[in-house]
């Protein structure tokens, strides 16, 4: 699968994603240009400060912030999905420390390898699990994933939500 192959099936299954391509227009640091964001914004007025991305694709290591999956190396992606905790609980086991110093979280897991759902290798104690480069047969895996992220995107957008609002 590539990045654009798995933004098409986002945009396309998911009703009322936002799908946003950082860049100078849309008021992103440089560094995050290039990445795609994917938010629950149905009516597409929230404020940026209210976007939480369900899932994003990442390009490129983000200097010493997050950089233990080497996305620099050439065709390289991160897929990441925010899940449950009950879910990374079993996929994983018990959510790591925040990362210390290194600013990896510890969890055993090899952050340069390909085709691997993993904990994220900095928001795994948020529930974020990732894959570099998904083969087809593991996006079709993660697609389970994929729809528990949107589910927990619609059911926080209806929390914000004044009653009555869509």
């Amino acid at each position: 699968m590539d990045e654009a192959s798995i933004t098409r099936y986002i945009a396309d299954t998911f009703d009322g994603v936002d799908v946003v391509v950082a860049s100078c227009e849309t008021g992103a640091p440089e560094v995050a240009w290039g990445d795609t964001f994917f938010s629950y914004d149905p009516d597409r007025d929230l404020e940026p400060k209210h976007r939480l991305p369900f899932v994003t694709i990442v390009t490129k290591d983000y200097g010493d912030f997050d950089c233990a999956s080497n996305l620099n190396r050439p065709g390289v992606f991160r897929l990441n999905i925010g899940v449950s905790k009950d879910t990374y609980h079993s996929l994983f086991g018990p959510q790591p420390s925040p990362p210390g110093a290194s600013g990896v979280g510890d969890t055993g897991h090899d952050f340069t390898a390909v085709d691997q759902l993993m904990p994220h290798p900095v928001y795994s104690p948020q529930s974020w699990v990732c894959v570099l480069n998904p083969s087809e047969a593991t996006f079709q895996a993660i697609r389970p994933l994929l729809a528990e992220a949107y589910e927990l995107a619609v059911r926080r957008y209806a929390k914000r939500r004044p009653a009555g609002e869509s």
